[in-house]
């Protein structure tokens, strides 16, 4: 996997409201262009290679004429993506499912409909879709709650996975980034990127260093007796803790996280990633098994933020300036006809687009 380095920092603020109509119908037919004329360059898989880049993905809302700084960035951008490859999918060999709140839990369903269409296993990429969602839900608790899964995948098995989380709190959203070839491990360093800052201390079990934690975890999971670990939390829930401790004990009720324990004994999980996935293990349940390992074994998980990346510039709210609707039309038409034209064996149009990306850097 790529190292990310931070480069600056970008915070998303929660916007209410949505794109509006003349807007968003312009977003979706200027990224069906892009997707067309990217897809005909370089293939679907450099298509998913870009969207789990945040630079990539902030530079994209940004071109489709959205705020930079707003959360409906990832919202706005994934949904004008999925409406203007409809129809598209099997020419494209790009297939995008989920989306914002009740469409996101349709996301099995639509894998599944995608894949059966094109003879295509869904397992395994329902199965990507659910962990990265229980990864970034569960393992990773920044104070995040998703709210967003966009889960795109090619005809040959490659996916790629944009989701977004909010906190009420701070009224900011954080983005999570996901590339599938990169991944050799869901539950080790998975994620391409994460895009804001964290809020308050993060509990990070897909760390590195939290491997030690992590064993232990599926450990105490698998082979400790429920009801000792129940006795165990109540017993911690009334220690003078030190204050250098991370973990929060004041949300924890352990007379119900009996059944989850009891759950986990019986079915002894293999490792974490099969503890992670089992139903029924939320939150609350790692957080809870966090507390015992640390405290009473001494194994501390990770609590540096994965936050790494940022971004670009804006536009529907007026900065850095209004959306130019007659530019933007004129944009869309041209990089649509270039596309035509070079699908016909004409490619002096998409040519001199290509000149203008190795000019304008010079100029930056």
């Amino acid at each position: 996997m790529r190292q990310a380095t931070r480069t600056g920092i970008a915070n998303l603020p929660l916007h209410g409201g949505k794109a509006p109509r003349w807007l968003f119908d312009r977003m979706t037919k200027l990224s069906r262009e892009i997707s067309i004329a990217i897809v005909s360059d370089f293939g679907p898989e450099e298509m998913l290679h870009r969207l789990s880049d945040p630079f990539w993905f902030q530079g994209l809302g940004c071109v489709l004429g959205f705020d930079w700084h707003s959360s409906g960035v990832t919202t706005t951008v994934c949904g004008a993506l999925k409406e203007g490859t409809k129809g598209l999918e099997e020419e494209l060999g790009l297939y995008i499912a989920g989306g914002k709140g009740k469409t996101s839990r349709q996301t099995p369903a639509q894998i599944t409909r995608y894949s059966e269409a094109i003879s295509r296993d869904p397992a395994p990429l329902v199965y990507a879709s659910r962990m990265s969602a229980k990864v970034d839900s569960c393992a990773v608790q920044d104070g995040y709650q998703l709210y967003h899964h966009t889960f795109l995948f090619t005809a040959k098995g490659d996916w790629a996975v944009i989701q977004q989380g909010m906190n009420e709190k701070n009224r900011y959203a954080r983005r999570y980034h996901w590339l599938g070839e990169s991944i050799t491990d869901f539950v080790c360093e998975p994620h391409a990127a994460i895009c804001s800052q964290g809020f308050g201390s993060t509990l990070n079990m897909v760390a590195d260093e939290s491997e030690g934690a992590r064993d232990v975890v599926t450990r105490v999971a698998s082979e400790e007796n429920p009801e000792a670990l129940v006795r165990e939390l109540n017993t911690l829930k009334s220690l003078d803790l030190p204050s250098r401790h991370h973990l929060s004990l004041h949300d924890l009720h352990p007379e119900y996280l009996e059944k989850i324990f009891l759950s986990t004994y019986e079915r002894k999980p293999e490792g974490f990633e099969n503890l992670l996935g089992m139903q029924g293990v939320g939150p609350k349940t790692i957080r809870a098994l966090s507390l015992v390992s640390e405290l009473v074994w001494g194994v501390a998980p990770s609590f540096n933020d994965p936050a790494r990346y940022s971004f670009a510039h804006g536009g529907k709210d007026g900065i850095p300036y209004p959306v130019d609707r007659k530019t933007y039309d004129k944009t869309t038409a041209i990089l649509a006809r270039a596309v035509r034209k070079a699908k016909l064996g004409n490619r002096e149009e998409m040519e001199a687009l290509r000149r203008l990306h190795r000019v304008f850097p010079q100029h930056e």
